[in-house]
Order: C-alpha cells, then structure tokens, then sequence
C-alpha cells in the first residue's frame, strides 16, 4: 500500500516539480544516481570494483516519445561500452537495459524495431566483453520483453533478463528459463500493478521470489538475486551452498545498504552494484522512494535540513 501511495503521489506535477529541483537533484538523487554522464559512472565503477565489488550500469531513460530518442540511446550505451574497454573497466561489467527506452511501444512495429536495437547494443556490448540484461517493466510488456530476448538468446546466449516475483505468472516464466547458462535477475517488483495480476502481500511476494530461486538453482541457470532483504540473501546464500554446482551473485542497488554489499562480498559472493546514471532519473528516483520508507525518511531529512 504504501508504495502505490508514493507511485501515485510521484505522478503528480507538483511533487515531480518538487523532486526535480537543482539542489536536491545534488543533495538527495546523487545517493541514488551515480551522476549525469559517463565520466560520473566510471568513476562510480572505479570506485566500487576498487573495492571487490562488481556493477551493472544503467543509462536511465524510458518512456520516450520518438525514435530519435531510441536511436540516441543506442549511441549512449555504445559509448558507454566503448569507455568501459578504454579505460579497462570492462572486465566483468554489465549493463542495463529498458527495451521501452529503444522504442519498444513506439507503434504496431515497436517491438520489432526495438528488439533489432537491441541486437546492435548487444552485439556492440559482446565484442567488448561486457554482458547485457534486458529490465523487465511493467505487466503490459513482459510477453514481447520475453520474447524479444529469446530472440537474442539464439545468437548471444549470455543476454540476461529480469522476472519479478509480485506477479502471478512469474513462477511459470521462472520454470521456463530455468537451464544452464540462462542469466536471469529476480526482484521483487516495484511498479504499482493491479490485484489482478499481482500479489498484495508482502509475505506472498516472498515466498514466490524463494519458489523461483528454487526453480532457477534447481534448473542449472544463473540466477542473480537482485534485493536488500538479508533473510532472502541468506536463502540464496545457502542454496548455492548445498549445490556445488550452483552458480549465482547478489545484487544491491548503489547508495542502499553499501556496508552490506561489502560484508557479502568479504563472506565470498560476487555482489554486483546496479549503477543508475544519466539526466532523466526521475521514474527510477520515485520507484526507489516507494520502495522503502526509509528511504523516504532520507529525502524529508534533506528538505528539512537543505
């Protein structure tokens, strides 16, 4: 409940007005975002693989209205991977991507249009050693969000993609992507779906984040468990131990819980940091307020005292 509430009241121009402003862009996004061009996010990556850490990078940017602006993105995650390799920070990175910000809802061809973007993006990412995951979205895009990565799986089997466990189907698409090799990320969900497709629960949300951990460890994928609650790292954590053969990694967003991401990667595991960048941070600032409420107690502190 209180995370519709926040999605809700974020959608409105008088709270984005308040949130969009210079000086708390500065003080309370940067906990967030890790800056607004490359050179902010390669020194965000120095700074954690400096310290064990691994990371995914994400140019943030969705909803866009043309295909300039898809095109435009392409261009950005090329330069991204091509700064990554100059300046040898590719070894081991990632990158993030929203196929709705390569034109995927851009008319009755969007799909198609956005998935051979993505083919370019990946292609570009894969002859520089840097992997790619598609970010799952909203409930309306997941059968085209799916089917355009199986579409890239045949030729770039490392291309990963995100299953969030709110949703009814989840398990069933967890099942199907259940095998060697397949590279999925499981979160929770942070969009505001409805009843009818979603769990309410918070309890139920987690037992069906545990149920696909379960299907992905048992079917030989690599999952990459993507939350901030110690109880379900803890499952992960002892599920890769009672199988050997098991492959995984944790993953923690940049700015939430860092002394965590640093315990878990001193215990052993490979922690990778989600590393948002970019000008337009506004949808993913307001998913990670509505997340948790003490990260909106971090933001009221900054008005208070800005």
């Amino acid at each position: 409940m209180y995370g519709k509430l926040m999605l809700s009241a974020a959608r409105r121009a008088p709270v984005r007005a308040l949130l969009s402003r210079g000086s708390l862009n500065r003080k309370v996004v940067s906990r967030f975002v890790a800056g607004e061009d490359v050179d902010a996010a390669l020194t965000a990556v120095r700074q954690l693989t400096g310290r064990g850490l691994a990371v995914t990078l994400d140019y943030l940017g969705e909803d866009i209205t043309d295909e300039s602006q898809a095109a435009e993105t392409v261009e950005a995650y090329r330069l991204l991977v091509d700064r990554l390799a100059e300046t040898g920070l590719a070894d081991g990175a990632e990158v993030s991507v929203k196929l709705s910000a390569l034109g995927q809802s851009l008319g009755t061809d969007g799909a198609r249009r956005s998935t051979d973007r993505a083919f370019a993006l990946v292609a570009h990412a894969t002859a520089h050693g840097v992997d790619v995951t598609f970010d799952m979205e909203d409930h309306t895009t997941i059968d085209s969000t799916l089917e355009s990565v199986r579409s890239l799986r045949k030729e770039f089997p490392r291309v990963g993609c995100v299953l969030q466990s709110m949703l009814f189907r989840t398990e069933a698409d967890a099942r199907d992507l259940a095998h060697p090799g397949s590279r999925v990320r499981l979160v929770k969900g942070a969009y505001a779906e409805p009843a009818t497709v979603a769990h309410r629960r918070k309890s139920d949300v987690d037992l069906a984040y545990v149920r696909c951990l379960r299907s992905l460890v048992d079917g030989g994928a690599y999952p990459m468990v993507a939350t901030h609650d110690s109880r379900l790292m803890n499952i992960a954590a002892k599920l890769f131990a009672d199988r050997p053969d098991a492959q995984g990694e944790l993953q923690m967003l940049y700015g939430v819980r860092p002394a965590e991401q640093l315990r878990r990667a001193a215990a052993g595991h490979t922690v990778r940091v989600y590393v948002p960048f970019g000008t337009d941070w506004y949808g993913y600032f307001s998913r990670r307020l509505a997340e948790r409420p003490a990260n909106l107690a971090f933001f009221a502190k900054s008005l208070l005292t800005r």
